[in-house]
């Protein structure tokens, strides 16, 4: 059921988070991966730490995995697709210049499956409206934009049951606050297995270590706050976004979340940068102030991402390229999707 966790059902997820984590190096082919995206703007620095360099590592260890950029789950709360294009181009880009390599994995877009959304239909016959209602995610993501709850984002979690589903999805990388769409997905496949036969995995919920990296604010870095350093970011770009970021007026840098979040957001981003801890950084840097920071942060974050951005550069001059990966990928995502398709139609009897 779709409902804020109980710190048991927490301990219990975890504990099998931990089980999968640890059998992935030994047997990652017995492990189909579905995440992603949804394509709102330019992916940032905290969707590399956060979900990304996990996904290539992952993918590199040979678990299957599958990426959808999740287009129509942007208009659960948006009331625009104006830059979606563009948004869907880059993304693609971006995962390519990052590691993500096709040949090993399907990067697909979800408007264009229209399998995978058909499951929709019976997948919603086996949720009542009062877990839909119930599911925490939707409630918050209903209360940040500020809309009327509308039926897509009512039926999200259907949607994303539908997209770990159709290509037989047993693991999904999420964070705590996740988990309840897992159970929903794992409780819609063991619905329809019990009522129309064993159709479908139960998905395991894979719970991510990564820091959260804050924004140069100290807040949750996000597109929305502006406050996120793009990975198609120039260096002058990102060196301008980290000077006008937010310190305080103490010299001495020190490490200190709640009291200090602009002085430490910066520590925690030049710490996955350079592989140290934030207060290693702060030692070093002591009493040379805000500036010595700022300057050893924009090091950091440039000589980071060099490597990315160079790969970046050459991806995007070859956009012919880039519109072959994803018609590729939606090629592929189309057959899992067709014959999945089938196999739930079979079980209906409803093949005609």
């Amino acid at each position: 059921m779709a409902s804020d966790m109980t710190s048991d059902t927490f301990l219990a997820s975890k504990k099998i988070s931990d089980e999968i984590k640890a059998d992935l190096s030994v047997n990652p082919q017995k492990y189909t991966m579905l995440t992603g995206d949804r394509p709102t703007g330019r992916l940032h620095l905290g969707h590399y730490f956060g979900t990304i360099r996990e996904r290539v590592r992952l993918q590199d260890e040979g678990v299957t995995t599958r990426i959808i950029i999740a287009d129509y789950q942007v208009i659960t709360d948006r009331d625009t697709t104006e830059h979606i294009a563009d948004n869907v181009f880059n993304m693609v880009v971006d995962y390519l210049a990052c590691g993500i390599d096709p040949a090993k994995t399907i990067v697909f877009a979800h408007s264009q499956v229209p399998a995978l959304n058909q499951l929709m239909l019976p997948f919603l016959s086996l949720c009542t409206e009062a877990e839909l209602l119930r599911n925490p995610t939707v409630k918050a993501e209903q209360e940040a934009s500020g809309h009327a709850l509308t039926g897509l984002l009512l039926t999200y979690p259907v949607h994303q049951a539908c997209d770990i589903l159709f290509c037989k999805g047993n693991i999904v990388p999420v964070g705590k606050d996740q988990l309840p769409h897992i159970e929903q997905t794992r409780q819609i496949a063991r619905r329809f297995n019990e009522r129309y036969g064993q159709v479908f995995p139960e998905p395991h919920g894979l719970l991510t270590d990564a820091v959260e990296i804050p924004g140069l604010d100290g807040r949750k870095m996000s597109k929305s706050y502006g406050n996120a350093i793009a990975l198609s970011a120039t260096a002058e770009e990102t060196a301008k976004l980290i000077k006008k970021s937010k310190t305080d007026s103490e010299r001495f840098i020190t490490f200190d979340r709640e009291g200090r979040p602009g002085v430490s957001a910066l520590l925690t981003t030049a710490a996955l940068c350079t592989g140290r801890t934030e207060e290693e950084i702060a030692a070093e840097i002591g009493n040379d102030g805000s500036g010595a920071l700022k300057k050893y942060v924009t090091e950091a974050v440039n000589g980071y991402l060099a490597p990315i951005r160079e790969r970046r550069e050459e991806l995007a001059a070859n956009p012919d390229y880039i519109r072959e990966v994803l018609a590729e990928g939606n090629r592929r995502a189309n057959e899992i999707a067709d014959a999945t398709l089938n196999e739930v139609r079979e079980a209906m009897g409803m093949v005609y």
